[in-house]
């Protein structure tokens, strides 16, 4: 496939290698044209501007801070229509202060992009840190990652998980865009407690004692 990346911090960087050791064609789109030029020398793609990556190939990869999204979305000519019907993962978090998301009880992160762009919006890859997706593969004692999905359109979401194939991980269909926003409240808990040294999968019962 051909994959747009939009951004090049470390989610771009880490998502990136994977899709370049499975054999995708990369374009990375930066606002500095020096980081762009940097990371498409290290993952074997060819640089960009973010408007070039959203419409390069078969889907984009949105891969930079939520608080510049807007900005981003605005140069890709999402107000023009231009990423109307384009498959777009988004990997945000908008996350504030005290682990607060920063959407509050509006459209979350995925719905708002959604709105702005008329894009077929794939939330995935923001439940973990960029240090889980740089492990090749992100799998451990207990198996592979789940990565949830969150979307509305079958073919977006079948490509998607190619992609999350791609990584070494396994796709998780967890609903329509809608829940997209029960996804990002969730990450937003769980870095809470990640950050302050806390466990979440204590607070998990096993699968099997559930379904008993």
């Amino acid at each position: 496939m051909r994959i747009g990346i939009i951004g090049t911090g470390a989610m771009a960087a880490a998502l990136g290698a994977h899709w370049a050791r499975a054999g995708h064609e990369l374009l990375i789109g930066g606002r500095s044209p020096a980081k762009a030029a940097e990371l498409a020398r290290r993952l074997g793609g060819r640089p960009g501007a973010p408007a070039e990556a959203a419409l390069h190939g078969d889907a984009a990869l949105l891969a930079v801070g939520f608080d510049a999204v807007a900005e981003v979305l605005a140069d890709a000519g999402a107000a023009a229509g231009a990423l109307r019907g384009r498959v777009l993962i988004d990997c945000t978090n908008a996350l504030g202060p005290g682990f607060l998301l920063t959407t509050g009880t509006g459209p979350g992160a995925a719905r708002t992009i959604a709105a702005a762009t008329g894009a077929r919006v794939v939330k995935a890859f923001n439940h973990s840190a960029e240090a889980v997706w740089r492990l090749d593969p992100p799998v451990f004692p207990d198996g592979p990652l789940a990565v949830p999905l969150c979307g509305d359109d079958a073919d977006a979401l079948e490509l998607v998980s190619t992609l999350v194939l791609d990584t070494g991980c396994v796709p998780l269909r967890a609903g329509g865009l809608d829940r997209a926003d029960q996804l990002e409240a969730m990450t937003a808990f769980l870095i809470g407690l990640w950050k302050t040294g806390q466990d979440p999968r204590a607070m998990l019962p096993p699968y099997a004692a559930i379904t008993a």
